[in-house]
């Protein structure tokens, strides 16, 4: 009867009498002391801060320029002020004094454009994107207001698509052996889970992309159909394309660069990557940026074992090595003052 008691009464609900429950399980506490303590903290400053100098010196090249109003430029900048719907081509030379070694990529970006407004990312239609036959022609309400057009739906409607950039470009290398264009991979430059999942074209049904896309009408702002974005190919057309791949993935700051092409290395002097010298680029100058104030800019970058532009971790350490390193100067000095010869500092 005891025993029955037991099971139901209160000490039922006491913990087990083992080394685990009653936390008689065998432990280190370490005693911090001066001569522990300061010495990690130097050692730990002086390891930050030949990590940082080691990392700052593994920092990509990078060649920065804005186009906007550079060269001819300037005159396409003032045309389309007033005609937005013109096409305007210009140049700009500029040289670099490095090269760059490996694999060189080219962005073009914006400055002062919020793609991050709520009401801006909100303006699409992901099912349209991904090919469904019912939101072709159907589209989101949150593609307002550009979702109609001449009593035809767009496609691809809302805001983000009629926004895309559309400036195109064609660089070109000035040596030893006259001049001649760079090559660049236009294919490869979306994430594969965009290209192949998240965005797809409808259907064909033994059709033509065109008449797949037929009874829609192209974004207010876009020069062609989105069937014939890239003339040049077959596969990078419809909502498959590329560049409109990259343009839908919203920045996260007003200032940002999108991922225009790779370097083709091929043989010949582009094998290593783009060799110092002048250079022109050739610019189709369609996209307007005074409405918003805008600037654009076009980005030549290498990367490291680091990744891209990151200049946040060699900082990191450094700042990190200063401030662990100003913590133990302050702590050594306390120490010596109340505490080196076995002193109590609350005397």
């Amino acid at each position: 009867m005891g025993k029955e008691a037991a099971k139901t009464g209160p000490l039922a609900r006491r913990p087990d009498n083992s080394a685990f429950m009653q936390q008689r399980l065998p432990a280190w506490s370490p005693m911090l002391t001066a001569s522990t303590v300061l010495p990690f903290m130097y050692c730990m400053s002086v390891l930050c801060l030949l990590l940082g100098v080691r990392l700052s010196t593994y920092v990509h090249f990078l060649s920065q320029m804005d186009y906007t109003e550079a060269g001819t430029c300037n005159n396409c900048f003032k045309v389309l002020q007033t005609f937005s719907d013109v096409s305007c081509k210009c140049k700009v030379v500029f040289a670099l004094e490095k090269a760059f070694k490996g694999d060189v990529f080219f962005y073009y970006g914006l400055q002062n454009f919020h793609q991050n407004l709520r009401k801006y990312m909100d303006s699409r239609d992901d099912a349209q994107m991904v090919g469904r036959k019912q939101n072709l022609k159907n589209p989101s309400s949150y593609c307002e207001p550009y979702i109609m057009d001449g009593g035809l739906p767009i496609a691809p409607c809302g805001a983000v698509a009629n926004s895309m950039f559309n400036d195109s470009f064609s660089l070109r290398y000035h040596g030893r052996r006259g001049s001649e264009p760079v090559p660049l991979y236009r294919n490869g430059i979306a994430w594969y889970t965009d290209e192949n999942v998240k965005f797809r074209n409808p259907h064909l049904d033994n059709q033509t992309l065109a008449q797949a896309f037929e009874g829609t009408t192209k974004p207010p702002y876009w020069r062609k159909p989105v069937y014939d974005l890239d003339e040049g190919s077959s596969s990078n057309n419809g909502f498959i394309n590329e560049d409109l791949i990259v343009w839908m993935r919203e920045a996260a700051f007003p200032n940002f660069k999108k991922l225009y092409g790779i370097l083709k290395r091929t043989d010949g002097v582009f094998a290593r990557g783009l060799p110092a010298g002048n250079y022109s680029l050739d610019i189709a100058y369609n996209f307007p940026v005074q409405h918003f104030k805008g600037r654009k800019e076009v980005v030549l970058s290498t990367v490291t074992w680091l990744g891209g532009q990151n200049h946040f971790l060699p900082i990191a350490y450094l700042v990190t090595s200063g401030l662990v390193m100003l913590i133990a100067i302050v702590l050594t000095v306390i120490w010596w003052k109340f505490g080196r010869k076995g002193k109590n500092m609350e005397e």
